[in-house]
């Protein structure tokens, strides 16, 4: 599978149900990025941790299908949900944490205007193990230049 070692997406539809039902908590968002000309599914969007108050952030997770890849779907979705974090959530801040050797994430977050921050060790558990991840982020400020 070409996610792995990045993420473990729902593989059946009661992990595809489970998914959406934790979408609807306060503090996550789910967007399914959608071709246009025939609605095809090509890539899902996250936003999760929302919090407000003083701090107004979140954190962003994303994947595309393997088909789907190098086509932008994935750029433009990502531009859209930043805009709809920012303009409709109130968001001021996305954080996208990504393994090292996730090229492909790396270069999207680049091209829609993300800023690395940081390096963090061990910093989340996936698929059993700890890995280390890149901190890049966006602000409102960022996206309004």
């Amino acid at each position: 599978m070409h996610l792995r070692p990045w993420v473990n997406p729902p593989a059946s539809r009661p992990a595809f149900a489970a998914y959406l039902r934790r979408a609807r908590r306060p503090a996550e968002r789910a967007f399914l990025v959608c071709r246009r000309g025939d609605g095809t599914l090509v890539g899902v969007i996250n936003v999760s941790q929302i919090f407000l108050g003083a701090f107004r952030s979140a954190y962003l997770g994303y994947y595309a299908g393997a088909s789907h890849t190098g086509k932008g779907y994935m750029s433009e979705g990502l531009r859209l949900v930043i805009r709809h974090a920012f303009m409709k959530l109130g968001l001021h801040r996305l954080e996208a944490n990504i393994q090292p050797a996730n090229m492909a994430s790396l270069r999207l977050v680049r091209r829609v205007g993300f800023q690395r921050e940081g390096f963090s060790l061990r910093y989340l558990k996936v698929l059993g193990r700890w890995r280390d991840h890149e901190r890049w982020a966006v602000t409102v400020e960022d996206v309004r230049r």
